[in-house]
């Protein structure tokens, strides 16, 4: 009975460690045997989805990967990111030698030349260091991705994408993702300004089946075309929201299920006269929804909002400013009918200064799914971004391919105050990291002056911690004007899951033979 309660208890323990998804609850009662029965380890092993980033031949594409030194991680571990359709079934990358992120990658499709040897496009040298990789033109790859032992813990890579003009314009960035099998998409449209495409990448050596459902101001928009949608093994697929429904419809929630196997998913949505970005999954459904650091420039600001279960949400709409929560005048509420998708315009609710929204419930609480739709200047040159509900920061998060300049933090504490620590990593090229420490008032949004990397060369990560006190969110917004449009894109910074509790075997051994 003792081997096999060690035997158990080790196998709970490796598996999580590996996975990064598994964790332990702690019971509630009071008293030390908690703590002593749990241990927090990093994670050994961590994959990474990043989406075809676009279909236009003037785009240019950087990759910035970051790990943030873990302690307790040993001296062992590789990380690379390998064109979708270039691995083999085992999951190592089908190419010899390592890239050094310096050259750029020509791919074809969403998954490559299937069985064609190439190089990884991006591998990482070393914890605490950004390594970075370009790609040029509309047929660069989506791209598969893993990290294992030192690499693995709080792994972020960041896709930038800048389209000067034309189809798809802007400043299109998005955080490669983690595998999954849920995913809300509020914010999607399909009016006839706007090409919005779902991308759908599955790092598994199995196909992967997907549906994909819409939801309008009216409820549920009737599709077939959107079941059983098939992503073959190491590939990805892009499908166009305008062909699973015969109507336009301005404000979508798309909801995107696996039937099978697990795949990453985004929304690239580009509009005619706006630009585009990338619109990241929402937070799942919550009662509650922070959604962290609106520019405080922005011209536009529109909430989409959706109930996923059959009880309607009344909300209440704050903005958390620099000074403190106020509410916004004239949308004071918000009222979502279940299963229908509702919008609002807020204009330039920020008026010049940093702000986040804030959404409670008014009384019983329905868990919602919302996100933002930003626009940044006038006439002829504006910009847009998304920024979806986010969770925490909780213990670590990390956003990557920040530059010398162009670069805002936001950080928001939503009920307590709260102290964080901010670190500024070397650069890719170069210079030496930096740290900084703020507190962030209860209620308030802070656009914090970040920490400056000595001798900085290249692109730097930052890494936000949470020292003391209550949740914060963040999110980064980066920006390059281009002949006079204000081009930018926003990724929020929820925890980075690089450490995971499993179980003490000793402890819990201890316990069972008393």
């Amino acid at each position: 009975m003792n081997r096999t309660t060690v035997s158990l208890i080790a196998g709970v323990a490796a598996l999580a460690a590996v996975t990064g998804f598994a964790s332990m609850s702690e019971p509630q009662a009071s008293g030390t045997d908690t703590a002593e029965a749990a241990a927090q380890l990093p994670v050994e092993r961590t994959s990474l989805l990043c989406p075809t980033p676009s279909t236009s031949d003037l785009a240019e594409t950087a990759y910035t990967s970051f790990t943030p030194v873990t302690k307790g991680t040993g001296t062992d571990g590789k990380a690379e990111l390998v064109a979708a359709g270039a691995q083999s079934a085992d999951g190592e990358s089908d190419g010899s030698g390592s890239g050094d992120g310096d050259g750029k990658q020509d791919g074809k499709g969403d998954g490559g030349e299937s069985g064609k040897k190439e190089k990884p496009v991006l591998t990482p040298k070393e914890p605490g260091k950004p390594v970075t990789a370009e790609a040029s033109g509309a047929e660069s790859p989506a791209l598969v991705g893993t990290a294992e032992g030192r690499f693995a813990p709080g792994w972020t890579v960041q896709q930038t994408t800048e389209v000067e003009a034309g189809d798809g314009r802007g400043l299109l960035g998005t955080n490669c993702s983690a595998p999954d099998t849920d995913f809300w998409f509020p914010g999607a449209s399909t009016a006839k300004e706007r090409t919005d495409y779902v991308h759908l990448t599955n790092p598994d050596d199995s196909a992967a089946v997907a549906d994909i459902e819409l939801y309008g101001k009216d409820g549920a928009l009737k599709s077939t075309v959107g079941e059983g949608i098939k992503i073959p093994p190491h590939a990805g697929e892009s499908v166009l929201l305008s062909t699973l429904i015969d109507e336009p419809e301005t404000n979508l929630t798309v909801h995107v299920t696996v039937r099978s196997g697990r795949v990453a998913a985004a929304v690239q949505a580009v509009d005619d006269t706006l630009g585009g970005d990338w619109l990241a999954a929402s937070a799942a459904p919550a009662g509650s929804l922070v959604l962290p650091g609106i520019p405080k420039d922005a011209t536009s600001v529109r909430l989409v909002a959706f109930v996923p279960g059959d009880v309607d949400a009344d909300l209440k709409v704050r903005l958390a400013s620099p000074t403190g929560m106020i509410t916004p005048a004239g949308h004071e509420t918000l009222h979502v009918k279940a299963g229908m998708t509702a919008a609002v315009d807020l204009g330039d609710v920020t008026r010049g200064e940093a702000g986040s929204l804030v959404l409670t419930p008014t009384g019983t609480s329905a868990p919602v799914v919302a996100a933002l739709r930003v626009v940044r200047g006038k006439g002829d040159n504006q910009e847009t971004a998304f920024i979806p509900a986010t969770g925490p920061v909780g213990a670590r998060a990390t956003a990557a391919d920040n530059r010398a300049k162009g670069s805002t933090l936001s950080l928001v504490a939503p009920g307590r105050g709260a102290k964080v620590k901010v670190t500024a990593s070397a650069g890719s090229d170069g210079g030496t990291a930096a740290s900084k420490t703020y507190t962030i008032r209860a209620g308030t949004t802070q656009n914090v002056r970040l920490p400056e990397p000595s001798g900085l060369k290249g692109t730097y990560a930052l890494t936000v911690e949470r020292l003391s006190g209550g949740p914060v969110h963040a999110s980064r917004m980066l920006e390059a004007a281009e002949g006079g449009v204000p081009m930018f894109t926003v990724q929020t910074l929820p925890d980075d899951r690089g450490t995971v509790k499993v179980p003490n075997a000793e402890q819990d051994l201890s316990v069972l033979q008393k």
